[in-house]
Formats: C-alpha cells, sequence, structure tokens
C-alpha cells in the first residue's frame, strides 16, 4: 500500500493520478476534505480507502495497515498567507516529524513535500546544497514551517534515509480549490474569459519592469513524474529542487495564456496589496544539477507547452479534472 498525504490536493491528486496510470490503486489517501472541493479531485481516481489527517498517526501507531511500501506526504497548509504560525508549526513540521520519524522505524520509503518557499529572497540563491539551505531566511510563516522540517532532516542526519521536494511554481489541474492560491495561469484564463484582461501586480523594484518579476514554472504533470520516478529509484535520495531550471516572466505566462486561447494579449498592471509587498519574492529559478547528477533523465515541459496542455486539454474540457 501506498500513502498519499494531502492526496485529495492539487499535488497530491496528480501523484494518485500517476500512481493508476502506473497499475497503482492500493493507495490510502490521507486529507482534510471538510466543506471544500477537494472532494471532486478524487472522482476519476482510483484508491482502497480514504481517512482524515488526524486519524493517521493514532493509526500508524496501533499497526492498522499489514503492509506499507511508502510514505509520499504532501499534506501541509500551503497558504503563504496564512497568520496562524502554531497551526503552521503543528501542522506542517510537527505533523512531518512524527510521520517521518514512523517511516525511518519501519524502513518505509519517505517522500515529503518542501517548497522554493524556503528561500526567502534568493539572497543566498536557489542551491538545494545542505550548506544553503542552513542559511536560509523564509519571507513567511508558510515558507518557514517548511524549512524547519529541512532543518530537522538535515540536523537528524536523514538526508540520505528519505527524498525531500523542493516545489517551485507548480501549475496545472486539479488546483481549483485553492482558490486565492490558485496558479496565475488559471486566474488569467478565467481573467481572458471574463474581460479580455490579464491582470498582473505591478513591480516595485526600480529595476524589474511591471510584469518583469521571474518564476521558475513546473507543469503538475511533471511533478508527479518525478515522485514516481523517486519512488522507482529506492536507492537515492536527499533534498532536491523540483524546476524546470528556467526563471520565466509573468509577462511570458500572459503571452502563453493568451496565444493558446486564441486572443490578443491585454495585460494591466495592478497595485499588490501592501501586505504582501515586503515578503514578495521577484525572482525564482531551480538549481538543478543536483537532482540531473541522480542520473535523473526526464524532461519537464517548457512554460509554453504546459500552458498549451493545461488549457486545451483540461480548462477547455467538460471535465477538467486528472
Amino acid at each position: 500500500m501506498v500513502i498519499v498525504t494531502g492526496g485529495a490536493g492539487f499535488i497530491g491528486s496528480a501523484i494518485i493520478w500517476k500512481l493508476n496510470q502506473m497499475g497503482v490503486e492500493d493507495i490510502l489517501v490521507v486529507d482534510n476534505l471538510h466543506r471544500s472541493d477537494k472532494w471532486k479531485n478524487l472522482v476519476n481516481r482510483k484508491f482502497s480507502d480514504y481517512i482524515h489527517k488526524s486519524l493517521l498517526i493514532d493509526q500508524l501507531s496501533q499497526n492498522k495497515f499489514s503492509r506499507i511500501d511508502a510514505i509520499i506526504h504532501m499534506g501541509a497548509c500551503s497558504s503563504t498567507t496564512e497568520k496562524d504560525v502554531d497551526y503552521l508549526m503543528e501542522n506542517n513540521f510537527h505533523y512531518s516529524v512524527k510521520l517521518a520519524e514512523y517511516a525511518l522505524d519501519k524502513d518505509i520509503r519517505f517522500i515529503y513535500a518542501s517548497s522554493a518557499a524556503t528561500y526567502g529572497n534568493g539572497e543566498f540563491g536557489f542551491s538545494d546544497d545542505p550548506d544553503t539551505t542552513l542559511k536560509l531566511k523564509p519571507l513567511n510563516a508558510y515558507g518557514y514551517s517548511k524549512h524547519l522540517f529541512d532543518l530537522w532532516v538535515l540536523r537528524s542526519d536523514f538526508l540520505n534515509k528519505m527524498v525531500g521536494l523542493k516545489f517551485f511554481n507548480v501549475f496545472g489541474p486539479n488546483e481549483y480549490h485553492k482558490n486565492e492560491m490558485c496558479s496565475v495561469i488559471f486566474k488569467a484564463f478565467n481573467q481572458v474569459k471574463d474581460s479580455g484582461k490579464i491582470r498582473l501586480f505591478k513591480s516595485y523594484k526600480k529595476t524589474i519592469s511591471d510584469g518583469e518579476q521571474q518564476r521558475d514554472f513546473v507543469y503538475v504533470k511533471d511533478s508527479a513524474d518525478l515522485v514516481w520516478w523517486f519512488l522507482e529509484n529506492k536507492r537515492i535520495n536527499g533534498i532536491y529542487n523540483v524546476g524546470a531550471g528556467k526563471a520565466r516572466t509573468w509577462n511570458d505566462l500572459a503571452i502563453a495564456v493568451s496565444r493558446t486561447m486564441g486572443v490578443p494579449e491585454k495585460i494591466v498592471y495592478i497595485d499588490m496589496p501592501e501586505r504582501l509587498r515586503d515578503r514578495y519574492q521577484y525572482f525564482t529559478c531551480a538549481r538543478v544539477d543536483n537532482l540531473k547528477a541522480t542520473g535523473c533523465n526526464l524532461q519537464f515541459s517548457d512554460l509554453e507547452s504546459g500552458i498549451e496542455d493545461y488549457i486545451s486539454s483540461f480548462l477547455q474540457q467538460p471535465d477538467r479534472y486528472l
């Protein structure tokens, strides 16, 4: 059996899609569906059971499951604007520690989600080398909660016993429940449909023009492919960036969305909320040298092809779910 925490979420449900593609259906989905629309991400998927996230630790300690081949820990509060830091500490950090300790004790493959939010303003670069990780200063509490777990892995000398994945700007199908945390691609698609115009934040740095802020964009299918690769290559461990290794601008994104939809690009630059201005990342770009050094030869989609598949194969279809 494979346990996927956050299995009804964006990346988690894409991983289950990949597992199903590879013939894996003995999957325990762990999540907190509550009143959200996340359940819709599971409708097309095959899995053996679902439990609420609050039950997992106790059920593991009671040996409720006869065999666990892997724990893929994608569950977390992913809101970069979450202000309840105690909640983030318990949900993102302590919960992760308990799961990891169980997996290590039982010799179970453990793969977890970190985040590019750990890199803060990028002053130390975007290398996933341990020496760089020790220096990082995240800009928000979400990034800090993720960073704390990375530090726990390093300081506990578990780097060679599990896999951490620092996801950069992931976009694609099944993100629809995330509301304000949805990708700009999803928002831009709907803005074009509603008004014919795409709204992007103004730049508040004199050296960077409006819309020229840059991100490393990752298509969610590629993220799922990479998780499967690590499941197949059990001897490879460590913390790795998950990105294309190339930074693209928001303007590039807006142009690609418009062209895929067959409309002229019309971009309006709007004020950034003041609460975000001192926590905004103007540039991210994954260093992927360490991932390539493992022998992983997966080719990540470029921004244009990822947007093309997302819009044409999902957003413009009656069933937009993986």
